[in-house]
């Protein structure tokens, strides 16, 4: 949640930024007039309650003297009424804009290019040479049929479109890759945790999926819980609304988890084979940092995912998201893009991001610092990787002419 402090004190500033993040004019109008409401509200509260502090020092007056405090007292109770109907209003405009800070995305740093769409973010480099290939290659969804290692058919009959079945080494492959990336992760000093995969409002609303995302998101019946987009969900809110030593932090996380998006407004090509699921794994980072430090951490989070991807020999490339690009919780995004063969693109596979202090404070995630003073910290996340986008790029880039898949050797001790 942005701070509205800040947007208050300096709106055309904060507000520019935010046009520029998608946020109509409308809504920061609305948002103006709330401020300016408010301001008055709290500005006539002021008055009646130094005019009441004024009214009752001399009703003290009044009655040692023995004077008539009839007028007086009438005149004290029609101020207190009135006080208690501007508290009630100021209550209201306070809550109203708490409500309209919960669907505003997170301000985007100074080092964010502007940009309309993803045709504008721009690359910082390339990683690996991308495989030349002397036949024709073949999409995954076709080397899956070939090699029994994808059922579409037989997952769309258990559930609906967009769900897949693994099989034989398909389903080996799968949890090869989750075991390597979860021993990677771990071996650069992140902590593995086993967390719930079904979340309750509070949480979803503390990493920012609710109450903007909920039609995006599979909701229990009968229930106030949500299955999980992404792991970075609980292991953010681990720390939901606790203070956490300074001298604990960086607190660096790790998690494989199933995920669960209804990708409403996806379409196209996407749609077929695994590239967009409804259900999918993935390994996540999570580190909770000082905000001094998150910054280095940003870039140690891109190295890391970038290493896995170089050491299971998979060419891709680092982009910096431009504004318009950029998730809601977002501050800033490196994606990195992993390179499909059949398709003769790069596509993401990992997104990294700095949200700051956007999640902690929707959160209340906050940090003892030395001058005693309770203060939120940055949070950052990342995929570590798509673990179906991975298998499938290792299907097209080590593909042989026979329809066969050589296995990465990191990979085959998992094997």
């Amino acid at each position: 949640m942005i701070d509205l402090k800040n947007l208050q004190n300096n709106f055309d500033e904060v507000g520019e930024k935010l046009l520029k993040k998608g946020v109509s004019t409308e809504s920061l109008n609305e948002i103006k007039t709330s401020f300016q409401k408010l301001k008055e509200k709290r500005t006539a509260l002021e008055v009646l309650q130094a005019d009441q502090n004024k009214q009752s020092k001399l009703f003290g007056v009044y009655k040692k003297e023995n004077k008539d405090i009839k007028e007086l007292q009438a005149k004290l109770a029609e101020n207190k009424k009135n006080m208690a109907t501007l508290q009630e209003e100021v209550r209201e405009i306070e809550e109203t804009l708490q409500q309209k800070a919960l669907i505003i995305p997170n301000i985007p740093a100074d080092t964010v290019p502007i940009g309309v769409d993803e045709s504008e973010n721009i690359e910082i480099k390339k990683v690996l040479d991308i495989p030349t290939f002397d036949f024709p290659v073949l999409e995954h969804s076709d080397l899956a049929e070939q090699n029994g290692w994808i059922d579409f058919k037989r997952g769309v009959k258990l559930a609906k479109s967009r769900f897949s079945l693994l099989r034989g080494d398909g389903a080996r492959l799968e949890r090869a890759l989750i075991n390597y990336m979860i021993d990677f992760n771990r071996e650069r000093g992140y902590e593995e945790v086993c967390v719930p995969l079904i979340v309750n409002r509070p949480t979803m609303t503390g990493t920012g999926q609710l109450p903007k995302f909920e039609n995006d998101l599979f909701k229990i019946e009968g229930e106030d819980l949500f299955l999980i987009p992404t792991a970075e969900v609980p292991l953010t809110n681990i720390y939901n609304d606790e203070i956490v030593a300074k001298d604990d932090l960086p607190v660096k996380l790790t998690a494989y988890t199933p995920c669960f998006r209804k990708e409403a407004g996806s379409a196209g090509r996407d749609t077929r084979g695994m590239i967009r699921q409804h259900q999918f794994d993935k390994v996540e980072l999570v580190v909770l940092s000082h905000p001094d430090d998150s910054a280095k951490i940003f870039d140690e989070m891109v190295k890391c995912a970038s290493d896995l991807l170089s050491s299971l020999g998979l060419a891709h490339r680092h982009m910096n998201l431009c504004t318009g690009d950029l998730g809601f919780s977002a501050s800033s995004t490196t994606d990195l893009e992993v390179w499909f063969p059949a398709q003769n693109c790069y596509r993401e596979i990992s997104s990294i991001s700095n949200t700051q202090e956007f999640q902690s404070r929707r959160a209340k995630i906050r940090y003892k610092d030395t001058d005693g003073k309770n203060k939120f910290l940055h949070t950052l996340n990342g995929s570590s990787l798509a673990v179906g986008r991975t298998m499938i790029a290792i299907m097209e880039n080590f593909q042989k002419a026979d329809g066969s898949i050589e296995i990465p050797e990191v990979l085959k001790k998992y094997m």
